[in-house]
């Protein structure tokens, strides 16, 4: 009992260090593209940063060239993995070399600290538990990393979801004010960039491709390919077919966003409409058995005083 508690104080203190090593490097990565992504306040103060609007993707660690070489590059899977881990927010060039050391790491501390406790205690674990522990925490390890990816990637879909319509109305309104459409992106982004930072940061960077020399069509459809979230894909693509079309970009993005305001409302009523469905699983599996059993109880409790004398003289 003793090595099983001190073997979850290992895991849970290992578990603890690494949640807060991620979670320091994440926003450590975040401060450090905010700081050097196009900012206004430092152009109107003449501080120079210089924009990496191409990024290198070659990794200049010895040791994490070697570990990309020898896994997600020799088995063809670094295309899919960095875009998995960019829905995730992280594209930093390295991000998926870090991703397979976490992996394996998750996958093998944990069950050679595991074993490691059983070789060196007075007392080891014996049974199918001690053949079982090392498999089993393999394998929470090497799934752990993926499904912690899969979440942050939900959770970011969610935010841009949820931030976007803001962007789009202060869009229109500077569109029909007189802006132009790269300078109404630009002033949203730096005017959301604290309430709203996973849009501001996309508009950003959409506004650093076009000035870069990418088309307007290109660089909003890179965003939605980017973002992977189905109203952005339609922006882009309201975007484009008035440019070739030569409509009123401000009556289209006006339509496009009372479309999309009805959307989300009847998105809104949809899951309103299931609260009752989800609620009734609650209240069968705990309400209704206390109810039944304050209804029957005395019930019960007079049948057992009734019949139980006249079992009892017979």
């Amino acid at each position: 009992m003793a090595s099983l508690l001190e073997l979850i104080i290992y895991i849970g203190t290992f578990g603890l260090a690494a949640t807060g090593t991620l979670l320091a490097v994440g926003a450590f990565q975040r401060r450090v593209r905010l700081y050097t992504r196009l900012e206004p306040e430092n152009a109107a103060s003449g501080v120079d940063r210089s924009d990496k609007l191409i990024v290198s993707r070659v990794v200049k660690n010895p040791i994490l060239a070697w570990i990309r070489a020898a896994t997600i590059e020799k088995s063809g899977e670094e295309k899919g993995l960095r875009r998995k881990l960019a829905l995730a927010g992280f594209d930093n060039p390295a991000a998926p070399v870090w991703y397979v050391v976490a992996r394996m790491s998750a996958a093998t501390i944990p069950a050679l600290a595991f074993v490691s406790m059983q070789a060196s205690s007075a007392q080891p674990m014996t049974g199918p538990f001690a053949v079982l522990a090392p498999a089993i925490l393999t394998l929470v390890g090497f799934i752990a990393p993926q499904a912690v990816i899969d979440n942050l990637a939900n959770s970011r879909r969610e935010k841009l979801l949820q931030q976007f319509p803001d962007a789009l109305d202060l869009l229109v309104i500077c569109i029909e004010a007189g802006v132009g459409l790269e300078s109404a992106i630009v002033r949203i982004s730096q005017d959301t960039l604290t309430s709203h930072p996973e849009i501001a940061r996309e508009l950003i960077r959409l506004s650093q491709e076009v000035s870069a020399g990418r088309s307007r069509d290109e660089a909003l459809h890179a965003m939605g390919v980017r973002t992977d979230v189905e109203i952005i894909r339609a922006f882009a693509a309201v975007v484009a077919q008035s440019d070739s079309l030569g409509v009123s970009i401000g009556q289209t993005l006006r339509t496009f966003a009372v479309e999309m305001r009805e959307t989300r409302f009847l998105s809104a009523e949809e899951k309103a409409m299931r609260i009752p469905v989800l609620m009734t699983i609650p209240l069968v599996a705990c309400i209704l058995p206390v109810v039944m059993t304050s209804l029957l109880l005395p019930a019960i409790i007079d049948v057992i005083r009734t019949i139980g004398p006249a079992l009892s003289n017979r």
